[in-house]
């Protein structure tokens, strides 16, 4: 009895298998990666939604650390008015 229901657990580990997800990785981890910083107003304006809100990590696929730089870099931008605090206009 013990042994069919091992067996049958791994043949759903193998079905599951089949379709696994492909985890991305940060982008500024890489060697070639662009440097997170206040005055690249380009690179920052990528991260911000059409409303001005800073995308979170999970739809970035940003590391929680520097997506606590990216914001920080965000935040400051503003600040200085480099980027506007409300959305794009139409």
């Amino acid at each position: 009895m013990r042994n069919s229901r091992e067996n049958s657990r791994k043949n759903n580990n193998t079905k599951n298998q089949l379709f696994t997800k492909k985890y991305k990785t940060c982008p500024f981890s890489n060697k070639n990666s662009p440097k997170i910083d206040y005055k690249n107003v380009k690179l920052l304006e990528k991260y911000i939604s059409e409303k001005g809100k800073i995308m979170p990590s999970r739809i970035s696929f940003v590391s929680t650390s520097k997506q606590r730089l990216l914001s920080k870099a965000i935040k400051k931008a503003r600040t200085l008015a480099l980027i506007s605090h409300v959305g794009k206009m139409r």
